[in-house]
């Protein structure tokens, strides 16, 4: 269930746990789509056969696909309401720590880190981390920062 924050709330939830995302489930489908779109068609994500030979036994994601659903599963986990608009400012730091096999599950746990007002609005520096399913490391941790204009 998302959680929905209202804008004037957001310097209540800096440093609150906001939870965990429902899994979500990578594909080779979706893998094959982004390796079509970014053009990276490099053995271990597109082959199957060859990629169950290879050091993960199994075709992997892109880590910039896994990092690419950061939105979509954070989202998921909460959105700001009153808002005029919202806006992808950047990345401060992001680890690729596990390889995600096709059929992993992933989820998303994230904090409200920083919150830093900006000309018309504030800056999120959101502290997150993508878990698969059954792994003893996440996939991705990342803090990535966000901006909710008025």
């Amino acid at each position: 269930m998302t959680t929905m924050i209202a804008y004037a709330d957001l310097p209540d939830y800096v440093g609150k746990d906001l939870g965990w995302t429902d899994w979500f489930e990578v594909t080779q489908d979706r893998i094959n789509t982004f390796a079509d779109a970014t053009d990276d068609h490099q053995w271990i994500h597109v082959d199957p056969e060859r990629a169950a030979e290879g050091p993960f036994g199994a075709p992997i994601a892109h880590g910039f696909l896994t990092l690419s659903l950061l939105i979509p599963l954070q989202t998921s986990l909460f959105d700001v309401e009153g808002v005029s608009t919202k806006v992808n400012y950047g990345l401060d730091k992001v680890r690729f720590i596990s390889p995600v096999k096709v059929g992993s599950k992933l989820r998303l746990t994230a904090t409200i880190a920083e919150l830093t007002e900006v000309p018309g609005g504030y800056q999120a520096a959101i502290d997150a981390t993508i878990e698969i399913e059954g792994g003893s490391k996440p996939a991705v941790v990342v803090r990535s920062l966000q901006r909710f204009y008025a």
